[in-house]
């Protein structure tokens, strides 16, 4: 299909800057994974991304990604749920997304262990001193990695978090790095890092961060209606 000359120009930008930010930090970027971060973008774009090679498609928005994901449901797409999720919305979610970055409490996880289908999942670390922000709080990593270890239904793939605004991004990411290092010593197999976004992904993959969650950076902003 045809694609929109700003969308691939900044698409392919924000690909090469990738490139760049795996060589400086001696990393190949085959090891990246890419997540497209779509909320308030239409179907139309998604496909366009996906004429681009894009495969992995994030999105925070239940309401907004179920009618999403099932007009593309022709196309062979990854959905990753990447914002906060309400426990009664949770076994909806998991009809269309195989991936949630962000599980960060017990009610959460039991809600997302009714799924009918085995979901990844990443455990969402709060980096600032403020509960009233999503995640949860470093000290509490330990029992929710064994409770989904436990679980048939969940798969625990690392640690997911959000750079605070007050903070140097790579400094906050260096700390995540160690909680993922917590988290490994307790499942090996758990080591991928969800970190960096459209204004922090170089200071991410410096600090070892596998998926990358970057929306306006390649999708432009969001439509006027929205």
């Amino acid at each position: 299909m045809e694609v929109d000359a700003a969308l691939r120009e900044r698409y392919e930008s924000v690909a090469a800057l990738i490139d760049d930010a795996a060589r400086a930090a001696s990393r190949s970027s085959d090891e990246l994974s890419l997540i497209v971060v779509t909320k308030f973008q239409p179907a139309s774009l998604v496909r366009q991304l996906h004429s681009l090679g894009v495969r992995h498609i994030g999105e925070n928005r239940h309401q907004d990604a179920e009618p999403k994901a099932r007009e593309l449901a022709d196309l062979p797409l990854e959905w990753h749920f990447v914002g906060q999720l309400q426990s009664n919305k949770a076994r909806a979610v998991t009809q269309y997304c195989r991936v949630v970055h962000s599980l960060d409490r017990s009610s959460l996880l039991r809600a997302l262990d009714r799924a009918e289908t085995t979901v990844g999942v990443f455990l969402e670390v709060n980096l600032t001193d403020d509960p009233g922000r999503g995640g949860a709080d470093p000290a509490a990593l330990p029992g929710l990695a064994e409770r989904v270890l436990a679980s048939p239904r969940l798969a625990l793939r690392g640690v997911m978090a959000v750079a605070p605004r007050d903070e140097e991004p790579r400094r906050a990411f260096a700390r995540l790095r160690e909680h993922s290092d917590v988290v490994r010593g307790i499942a090996p197999e758990a080591g991928e890092i969800s970190a960096g976004m459209s204004g922090d992904f170089a200071e991410a993959i410096a600090e070892g961060a596998t998926h990358l969650r970057i929306g306006t950076a390649i999708t432009g902003n969001r439509p006027a209606d929205r």
